[in-house]
């Protein structure tokens, strides 16, 4: 038997069963909000919440929709507006059409597609008057008056695209309303729907908006920094995309070009203008001087007003630590001090991945930090117990802070891996198989320790210092090669300059083989310049081995020519090769891209300039290739360059500098191109288009050139 009369048939059940279990539930906005202090409404009871978009009584849409329903009212033909009692639809058991498994499955009415174009034409003008006024407050009370949350993805979606078409200001401004309104106003789900939603429009906006993927990414790539973005969002969209999409090209260059480079969350906020005056340094002398004034006063509202001016969401973490630091050095004011980590982590302000690496931050440091308060630990343990207890903490989430107690463990897990990557360093200087010794360290899940990278990288150049030429170059080769994060170089570096002393006993000339081979990774692109300040701010005094050693290093990456020089120091080429000449290496890049513009396969050339092993020349190959470009009038070479940068072989650094010589060699290219300087600028404001330029980078002679991260 078949119903028809507003009943659910078997067939249909389990239909409507087999789509709810399907439903991706990171993209469901959730029917009603309630926060840590208010329990969920008991099933069954009334829910008065206004953010709910949904009623929970049974067909009370019917009449709304206009879709005739067997016990509603108001659909055209239908009976219900007479029948209908005003306690609403039951059901009766002694109805002849009852069927009691209808109990079981309630049918809730999405909302019309009326609704939403109305919600749609209110967010435009909404967007419109933010724009105009720059009113957070006003725009987060007008989006909460309209009270469709459910609708609020589309919110997402119309601001950052209307943001996209505009200039900086627009996209700063978009970018900072979001951060704000995530969570207090807009649900996490909806912006992650929002973005979905723009990922899959991409190919639409790139009719309207010629750098569109550029913009997106940056978008994407700010809202993974200020933490209203899961980074798995990435990985989601580029499974859930088809190939042939610009959205494919939206992620790639986000991950790529924005969420890998050094210091990217800095980068990513200035993109725009956001902050562009502000240092860190100053960042963190106004959390000092608010949270020093809330402890005199413990005004916890002009404090958060105080945090949000700041409008640095990525760096709340930092907050948190200072905070917990000063609640173990004045325990009198330790409840004032939780109290307001309290509050604003219950209003959203600061978040609850900030609060995790605030706290995570401490336990690094908490051994240093316990030289000038001795009990810093028991202390710290407390802190954690009661933040957890009151609920805004997950304390699962925190790294063990007690690990030191386990020290005897740790020693000999440690004092095996060393006589282990010993063996691996000493077999690597004899064969110089770069491929058998990334087998090993994945063997020994090197990947999942980060102290055991730096340990690795201590015991490698601590074994290339005490040999030859041969060695150390090999040594650069292969720090270069395993593709370890900056962070775990940085502390390899740290531990090398922290032994210095006892290393010197054995390698008097410590301070010149430090200092070149920090050097070497600067030039490699292993590290970034700004890395030495990082490593600088380790060292102990000006006199200290670690200062001299920062010094020289500098001072060799400030040499003209630098990066061609530090390359050659100790005869180039790793373990078989007695070294590149520069001209041979310029040959074969003319060759590589001769061969990819008369035909040649993209893969193929990509993969030559890979294996030149030269990433801090990659410059060569842009200004080869540009200059190809521009005399034969071929725009061939250009999607090669678009490749090469799309998936992060030439980087942002390489592509300005590659740029800058051309600039710098106008004057002699305008004998064989007589148009070249107007030709130059079109194909300099691209780049800046396709985000491979800064846009202060100036088409004019000595526009930026810059040697190894350094102004020459």
């Amino acid at each position: 038997m078949e119903f028809s009369d507003g009943f659910v048939s078997e067939e249909h059940r389990e239909m409507l069963k087999s789509a709810a279990e399907s439903i991706d539930p990171i993209s469901v906005s959730p029917i009603e909000v309630t926060s840590p202090r208010s329990p969920k409404t008991p099933r069954g009871k009334s829910n008065s919440n206004k953010w709910s978009p949904v009623e929970h009584s049974r067909h009370s849409q019917s009449g709304r929709d206009g879709h005739p329903n067997k016990r509603g009212s108001g659909g055209k033909g239908t009976w219900g507006g007479l029948l209908a009692s005003e306690g609403g639809y039951y059901l009766d058991p002694n109805d002849p059409n009852y069927d009691s498994s209808e109990e079981n499955y309630p049918i809730t009415p999405s909302k019309t597609s009326a609704d939403l174009e109305e919600f749609k034409k209110k967010a435009t003008v909404i967007v419109e008057e933010y724009f105009a006024t720059d009113d957070i407050m006003s725009t987060a009370n007008e989006l909460r008056d309209l009270g469709c949350p459910s609708f609020h993805y589309y919110f997402v979606k119309k601001l950052v695209s209307i943001a996209m078409d505009r200039h900086d200001k627009e996209k700063e401004m978009a970018a900072v309303l979001l951060s704000a309104l995530y969570a207090e106003i807009i649900n996490p789900p909806q912006v992650y729907k929002g973005f979905c939603k723009l990922v899959e429009s991409s190919d639409d906006l790139s009719v309207d908006i010629p750098d569109a993927v550029d913009v997106l990414a940056v978008f994407i790539a700010r809202a993974v920094v200020d933490d209203i973005l899961p980074p798995a969002f990435l990985t989601k969209q580029m499974a859930s995309l088809p190939k042939d999409s610009k959205g494919i090209e939206v992620i790639r260059r986000a991950e790529k070009s924005y969420l890998s480079a050094p210091l990217h969350a800095e980068t990513i906020l200035r993109r725009w203008g956001g902050s562009k005056s502000t240092t860190v340094e100053e960042v963190k002398n106004k959390i000092n001087n608010l949270l020093i004034e809330y402890i005199a006063s413990g005004d916890k509202a002009e404090a958060c007003r105080c945090i949000k001016d700041l409008k640095v969401p990525f760096f709340h973490h930092e907050i948190v630590k200072r905070v917990l630091i000063l609640a173990m050095e004045r325990q009198t004011a330790e409840a004032l001090i939780l109290d307001f980590l309290k509050v604003a982590s219950e209003e959203g302000l600061i978040n609850a991945s900030q609060i995790s690496k605030g706290f995570n931050r401490l336990i690094d440091t908490i051994d240093d930090l316990s030289l000038d308060i001795p009990n810093a630990r028991d202390l710290l343990q407390s802190l954690i117990s009661k933040a957890a207890s009151e609920g805004w903490l997950c304390a699962s989430s925190l790294k063990s802070l007690y690990f030191r107690r386990e020290k005897q463990v740790e020693d000999s897990t440690i004092k095996l891996f060393k006589t282990k990557a010993t063996s691996i360093i000493q077999e690597y200087f004899l064969t110089g198989d770069i491929i058998e010794v990334t087998n090993s360290l994945e063997s020994e899940n090197l990947s999942s320790s980060t102290p055991l990278n730096a340990i690795f990288i201590k015991k490698l150049i601590t074994l290339a210092m005490d040999r030859k030429n041969r060695e150390k170059e090999m040594a650069s080769v292969l720090l270069s090669s395993l593709c370890f994060p900056a962070e775990d170089i940085v502390t390899g570096f740290v531990m090398l300059i922290e032994s210095a002393e006892d290393t010197a006993l054995d390698i008097p000339a410590i301070v010149e083989d430090l200092a070149m081979f920090l050097a070497r990774t600067v030039v490699d692109e292993v590290l970034a310049p700004l890395h030495l300040d990082e490593i600088g701010n380790q060292c102990e005094g000006q006199d200290s081995i670690g200062s001299k050693v920062l010094q020289l290093a500098r001072s060799l990456l400030g040499a003209r020519l630098s990066g061609e020089r530090i390359l050659r120091c100790w005869g180039g080429g790793g373990s078989n090769k007695t070294g590149w000449e520069i001209d041979d290496v310029k040959d074969k890049i003319g060759k590589l891209l001769e061969e990819y513009d008369s035909g040649g396969d993209l893969r193929e050339a990509c993969r030559c300039i890979k294996e030149l092993g030269m990433p801090f020349f990659h410059h060569e190959v842009v200004k080869k290739a540009l200059v190809t470009v521009m005399e034969k009038k071929n725009e061939r070479l250009w999607g090669l360059l678009e490749e090469c940068y799309s998936v992060g072989l030439i980087t942002p650094n390489q592509m300005m500098k590659g740029f800058g010589r051309v600039a710098d060699s106008v004057d002699d290219l305008v004998l064989d191109v007589p148009d070249v300087e107007k030709q130059f600028a079109v194909y300099v404001e691209r780049a800046k288009k396709e985000g491979w330029l800064d846009p202060s980078f100036s088409a004019g002679k000595s526009g930026c050139a810059v040697e190894n991260g350094f102004c020459s």
